[in-house]
């Protein structure tokens, strides 16, 4: 399948991602739709990985509403908001009497999704013991709801979501390896926006179309002006981030043309080194010093920024240590305390 053209997509799969809002024509977005099709197909565990906002509960959504399970439930569960000791309660359910409240059976999330499709997002968050237990039941599809006597099929589909690098957690040990490997049968990479940009234009114009039917506005659009800082910023929020943007700068602006101003960090990180604007009467150390000072502080906001505020990856980004980082962080007052 040619993956650089969305029209080279069968045309009741292309305007299936057309309705569940995929927009975009770049070849790596395109390549993830050839993905997600695929996976689909396929009634295997499949691993979305992305960073944040990149549209992976979208993409579990597309696999289980382009597949045969489509008639049955699709089930979504953030496993950072299950603590570990009621994870297996959430998952397995419980029988009367398992404990001191359990006044009455209950199902699990595994039993809402009989027949259906099973999301576990934000899987990384998952403890140790959580892992087990998930491990277990991808073993053999069956579980014990907590106090209940004997175990109960599950026909369920699983597709677990992540915004770390499970290969590496696994590598240390914070997630089990076993596990990675029984997520990672179909793995696919949701692009982010920063890698997508030439699909900047297609998404404001959906998104922006969107809302003036959500509104009641006339037809709108983004000013041309507004594309060069969002070709140059680095979307740490991705798509999620543009449509807040988009919305604000919507609501917001008079007329048809909507103006969105870029965040007040990008402005700052591309601030340019007025050379014009030296004291030229300065000695020639004071001069070189308010010359290095200055470029130190628009490459350190450069690169935090590009890092989402994270020293660790700056400095990675930097080609520094972390401590060396933070000293001139600290030095140029863009964040007390970091070392």
């Amino acid at each position: 399948m040619n993956t650089h053209s969305f029209k080279a997509l069968d045309r009741t799969v292309r305007d299936a991602f057309i309705k569940m809002n995929f927009i975009g024509e770049s070849p790596l977005f395109l390549r993830s739709l050839c993905q997600i099709e695929k996976a689909a197909k396929h009634d295997v565990a499949a691993l979305l990985l992305g960073e944040t906002g990149t549209g992976k509960e979208l993409a579990a959504r597309a696999i289980h509403y382009m597949g045969s399970r489509s008639s049955h439930p699709f089930i979504p569960v953030n496993c950072g908001a299950l603590p570990e000791d009621i994870f297996e309660n959430e998952l397995f359910g419980h029988a009367q009497g398992a404990y001191t409240d359990a006044k009455k059976s209950q199902s699990g999330l595994v039993a809402q999704a009989q027949g259906g499709t099973l999301f576990l997002d934000e899987i990384d968050a998952l403890s140790l013991k959580s892992q087990v237990a998930l491990l277990r039941f991808l073993q053999d599809h069956q579980f014990k709801p907590l106090g209940a006597q004997g175990y109960e099929d599950a026909n369920v589909r699983l597709i677990a979501a992540t915004n770390a690098d499970l290969a590496a957690l696994s590598v240390s040990g914070e997630f089990r390896e076993d596990l990675y490997y029984r997520l990672n049968i179909m793995q696919i990479t949701m692009p982010s926006l920063r890698e997508r940009v030439d699909d900047l234009p297609l998404l404001a114009d959906h998104l922006i179309r969107r809302f003036c039917v959500e509104y009641g506005e006339d037809e709108r659009f983004l000013s041309v002006q507004c594309y060069t800082w969002m070709r140059q910023y680095s979307w740490p929020g991705n798509v999620r981030e543009l449509e807040n943007f988009l919305l604000r700068g919507f609501l917001e602006s008079e007329g048809p043309s909507i103006i969105v101003p870029p965040p007040r960090q990008w402005e700052e990180a591309n601030q340019q080194i007025n050379i014009s604007g030296m004291n030229w009467d300065a000695d020639y150390n004071e001069a070189k010093s308010l010359i290095i000072g200055a470029f130190e502080k628009s490459y350190l906001m450069h690169v935090l920024l590009k890092a989402d505020g994270n020293v660790t990856r700056a400095a990675r980004l930097a080609g520094k240590e972390r401590r060396s980082l933070g000293k001139l962080i600290k030095k140029h007052g863009l964040r007390e305390g970091e070392e």
